[in-house]
């Protein structure tokens, strides 16, 4: 498991411009189980993904479809982590 930081690197009308393309590109991910949560950092100056990937270079790959990423607008962070507790009905994403 991942966690994913953007952090925007041009101004917030560039990023707005990108937006609907960058959502449709979200909603793929999540329709393929790639990701699991996200949203706008606040103040709004990046984001948070929260992904599963076999690896790091399979998400590197599948970020760089993002549009902010094509754009070159944004800048990414991963951070691998394995979840070993969650809250009740998170069980699934625990990794044994």
């Amino acid at each position: 498991m991942f966690v994913v930081l953007l952090n925007y690197t041009s101004p917030i009308e560039a990023i707005d411009e990108l937006l609907d393309d960058h959502l449709d590109y979200l909603r793929q991910q999540y329709a393929s189980g790639v990701f699991v949560l996200s949203g706008p950092q606040e103040p709004r100056s990046g984001g948070v993904i929260i992904a599963r990937a076999a690896s790091r270079a399979e998400l590197e790959a599948i970020l760089a479809q993002d549009p902010f990423q094509r754009a070159g607008v944004a800048e990414y962070s991963l951070i691998e982590f394995r979840p070993r507790m969650t809250a009740a009905g998170l069980e699934e994403l625990r990794e044994l």
